[in-house]
């Protein structure tokens, strides 16, 4: 009689514990590479509109803002982008262009007059300023121009 009276309570206690300890993990998420422009549409001809169309666009998945603070973007090549004192809003996107402009909360510039992302294969790798590494990306030639991750 007690094991027919306990099972409903272990299971209770099992149900309660797996939601107690999901829950905080997908309250925390995370800065992700989201999508990726990696071939800008029209001829590759260096002007800066032609490389601004070339970006990587990343998400803050979690419930509060993120800071970016010394962060790095990079590909395989490890061209480097060094993120500033920014922050990244709770559930917002922001792109990185290639080329050159004005900063703003959901767009920032690398200031570079070439392309950095190739079209045939690379990997947008994010990371941390302690060199840990937060998300990725990858794509190869049976990808289109652009790439969701």
């Amino acid at each position: 009689m007690r094991i027919r009276t306990a099972l409903p309570a272990l299971a209770g206690a099992a149900v309660l514990t797996g939601t107690l300890l999901s829950t905080p993990a997908e309250a925390a998420g995370g800065v992700i590479v989201y999508h990726v422009w990696f071939d800008s549409p029209g001829s590759d001809n260096r002007s800066n509109a032609s490389l601004n169309a070339e970006w990587v666009q990343i998400k803050n998945t979690s419930r509060s803002a993120i800071s970016l603070k010394g962060w790095i973007l990079k590909d395989t090549s490890n061209h480097k982008y060094v993120f500033k004192n920014i922050k990244i809003g709770a559930g917002k996107y922001m792109k990185v262009h290639t080329g050159k402009g004005s900063d703003t909360a959901s767009n920032k510039y690398q200031g570079r007059g070439a392309y950095v992302w190739n079209n045939t294969s690379d990997t947008a790798t994010l990371t941390k300023s302690t060199g840990s590494k937060v998300d990725s990306c990858s794509w190869t030639t049976r990808d289109p121009s652009d790439k969701y991750c």
